[in-house]
């Protein structure tokens, strides 16, 4: 009886506590965000199924807590397939992939024009409120280091700290507040 109360109670925290999810939009429901009432940033990832340190991005880092939570309620995440065939616009410009027989796993057009020719996964472009491209990296990103990178952008913290500075402060001065923000923590 002890055994199966042990299971239950750990399988509960399993299926609860596991895994914090990003709730993902797809980029044509980002790019019909109204602009003039938006009130969060834009985060996107550039990610294709192929790629390995994506689908690590995807099992380590966003699946963190901290990093769900942030991206949850100060931006608007855009899960995006650079070398998909959708057709949207994008801050008045539309793109859309061309139809060529035979070709596969082309960069979609959004891709290069975001990335210019640094196109590598997984890419993350983080736009203000209106749009706007204020921030690209790129790479596997740990999940400590990523929440810090995102909680920096969209408190506005770079415009008060150089990013060593911040790096330096983050852990003592700056995470306890954000982890009350975030309601992570009391």
């Amino acid at each position: 009886m002890k055994k199966t109360a042990l299971l239950l109670f750990f399988a509960a925290i399993l299926t609860f506590g596991g895994h914090a999810q990003v709730n993902w939009k797809t980029i044509e429901q980002a790019s019909k965000v109204d602009l003039k009432s938006n009130n969060k940033m834009f985060f996107i990832d550039f990610s294709t199924s192929w790629c390995g340190w994506c689908k690590k991005m995807d099992r380590d880092t966003f699946s963190d807590p901290v990093v769900a939570a942030i991206l949850n309620k100060y931006y608007i995440p855009v899960h995006f397939d650079a070398e998909g065939n959708s057709t949207f616009t994008w801050n008045g410009t539309k793109y859309g992939q061309p139809n060529v027989a035979g070709q596969k796993n082309q960069t979609h057009p959004f891709t290069r024009a975001i990335l210019g020719q640094k196109i590598g996964y997984p890419s993350f472009a983080i736009f203000n409120k209106k749009a706007g491209l204020v921030q690209i990296l790129q790479g596997y990103q740990n999940a400590y280091d990523f929440s810090m990178v995102l909680w920096y952008i969209c408190n506005g913290d770079n415009t008060r700290y150089t990013f060593e500075e911040y790096s330096a402060i983050f852990q003592e001065e700056i995470k306890p507040d954000m982890m009350k923000k975030l309601g992570l923590s009391k």
